[in-house]
């Protein structure tokens, strides 16, 4: 009763997640379900698919409402994206587990890295009305492809390719992504359903309580500072990735993989964060200051 109670609370924490920042279900779901459902790590996979795919499809309403999609975009990538997703999900049949989750755990460590450093302001850039099919179905596929194999790489993924690729305004591109990530997690299901039976009920109580955790998320989106969400959600998911990573190895190795990845993690947010500033320095025209005895601009 315990273990089912906190299934359903961390679900929650997932569809809140997805409707804050249009991402980051799996990230947490596939934990979820793997430590606390205690479900092999196939099956946890498959069912995070099913859970980000519905909760992404209802989230996408009150952005649809608000004309906040681009769907000749959306659909594009998301059909791409499909085919790289199912594709996925029959690969994931011939590989291992073990590799399945250190792969996750890699995904893991990648978005926190991208969260830390924050996105480029698309500032001054024209703003597309749809972006370029060419470029959108090259990156759908790839993204689909990680998707249907670990089971992460959704929101995460979309939202900085369609920001960065086009210039499309961050609220756009969120309403956008949970398009993408509903079809991708459903055609990942479907590759992963050739190998795998899921729990249904469970799989139905996880995906109700994520969708009511995403109303809440669209709710709070907003009256939380963004920047702030960003950098602690970023922090949370070092801690879970390095959790995740060191369950995959002996204990010493894990332990100094763990101290690795959280440092390379560190290194390459702030290395990062101080070239963007850099850039945008130079944009605005005004000088780089330096430290007046080291050298170091600041």
């Amino acid at each position: 009763m315990t273990t089912l109670v906190l299934t359903l609370a961390g679900a929650v924490l997932i569809g809140v997640t997805l409707g804050l920042l249009g991402g980051g279900g799996s990230i947490l779901a596939v934990p979820l379900l793997v430590y606390v459902a205690d479900l092999p790590a196939k099956e946890a996979i498959a069912t995070s698919l099913l859970v980000v795919g519905v909760t992404s499809a209802v989230g996408v309403l009150p952005h649809a409402w608000a004309n906040r999609v681009r769907w000749r975009t959306g659909l594009i990538f998301g059909v791409a994206g499909m085919t790289g997703a199912y594709a996925g999900g029959r690969l994931a049949e011939f590989v291992p587990a073990g590799v399945l989750l250190t792969g996750f755990a890699l995904m893991m460590l990648a978005t926190a890295v991208a969260m830390l450093r924050g996105r480029r302001s698309a500032e001054g850039r024209p703003v597309p009305h749809e972006l370029p099919m060419l470029r959108v179905v090259g990156d759908g596929v790839v993204v689909g492809l990680v998707t249907g194999l670990v089971g992460a790489g959704g929101g995460f993924l979309v939202v900085p390719a369609l920001a960065l690729l086009g210039g499309l305004p961050m609220p756009i591109a969120v309403g956008t992504s949970l398009v993408v990530i509903a079809m991708k997690s459903f055609a990942g299901l479907a590759g992963y359903l050739s190998s795998v039976q899921i729990h249904w009920g469970l799989a139905a109580g996880v995906t109700a309580a994520a969708v009511v955790g995403s109303l809440l998320g669209g709710r709070l989106a907003g009256r939380i500072p963004a920047d702030l969400l960003r950098r602690g959600f970023g922090w949370f998911v070092v801690v879970m990735g390095v959790f995740v990573l060191a369950q995959q190895l002996p204990p010493v190795w894990g332990l100094a993989v763990g101290a690795l990845a959280v440092a390379g993690t560190v290194t390459m947010a702030v290395w990062g964060r101080r070239r963007r500033e850099h850039s945008g320095q130079q944009r605005l025209g005004q000088p780089v200051r330096r430290h007046a005895r080291t050298g170091v601009e600041r």
